[in-house]
C-alpha cells in the first residue's frame, strides 16, 4: 500500500464530499454534476495505476472526516441561503 497516494487520494475526496456538504440545497444538482468530472478522473486514475485498495480506503477515511465535521460542525451551522444575503451599504 503506497501511502503518498492514501494521503492524496483522501485529501481530494475529502474536499470533494465537503463542497457538496455545505452546498446550498438549491444548487446541489448543479455542484453534483460538476463534480463528477474530477471524480471520474481520479476514478479513472486510479484503475489506470492499479490503486483500487487505497481509493477504497481513502473514501472511507473521506467519509468518516466528512461525518465528523458534520457532527461537531456542520450540524450546529447550517449552510444559509442566497436569499438571505444582505450586502452593506445598499439603499434597497
Amino acid at each position: 500500500m503506497d501511502t503518498n497516494y492514501l494521503i492524496f487520494f483522501t485529501i481530494i475526496m475529502s474536499f470533494l464530499l465537503f463542497l457538496f456538504q455545505r452546498t446550498e440545497s438549491k444548487k446541489r444538482i448543479t455542484v453534483l454534476i460538476v463534480m463528477a468530472i474530477p471524480a471520474l478522473l481520479i476514478r479513472n486514475w486510479i484503475v489506470f495505476r492499479d490503486l483500487e485498495s487505497e481509493g477504497i480506503i481513502a473514501l472511507f477515511i473521506a467519509l468518516l472526516l466528512n461525518f465528523f465535521f458534520w457532527v461537531l460542525i456542520g450540524r450546529y451551522n447550517p449552510v444559509g441561503s442566497s436569499d438571505d444575503i444582505q450586502v452593506l451599504g445598499m439603499d434597497d
